[in-house]
């Protein structure tokens, strides 16, 4: 028997709600660490109704929508790929505090040159957030 789909959950608007919601800013770079940083947002995301990733690039082009979003964001969460730190990087140069920030590479996950990653540490690093940052045990 096919397994019955759930349609997709719409997400909450953060431009309308970010008081409200806990922003996750991930890196998506073209190696592992950043495949896993992308997806713990999507992991996070989904599993926790007040968190809501958005989009780096948009606040590191600058978009006032999107910038608008990471000051007004009820915590700021900043998930970076490797020591390079690209996203924290980003929002120090708007002058944008973040209240968790975390490194994968410094997570004993090895930064490879490949977009292939491990649910195994998708899973761990997204309990590590929802517990440090999120406050969910």
């Amino acid at each position: 028997m096919p397994k019955e789909e759930k349609p997709p959950r719409i997400l909450p608007l953060c431009a309308k709600e970010a008081e409200k919601l806990n922003i996750i800013l991930a890196c998506d770079g073209a190696a592992s660490v950043g495949q896993v940083g992308h997806q713990v947002a999507v992991e996070l995301t989904n599993a926790h109704e007040k968190a809501r990733m958005c989009c780096i690039t948009a606040v590191a082009a600058e978009s006032k929508a999107h910038v608008d979003i990471a000051r007004r964001a009820r915590k700021l969460i900043i998930i970076n790929g490797c020591a390079n730190r690209c996203a924290s990087k980003v929002l120090e140069r708007l002058n944008i505090p973040c209240a968790y920030e975390l490194v994968i590479a410094r997570e004993g996950v090895a930064k490879v040159p490949t977009l292939g990653f491990d649910m195994a540490d998708v899973e761990c690093i997204a309990k590590k957030i929802a517990n440090e940052a999120l406050g969910v045990k």
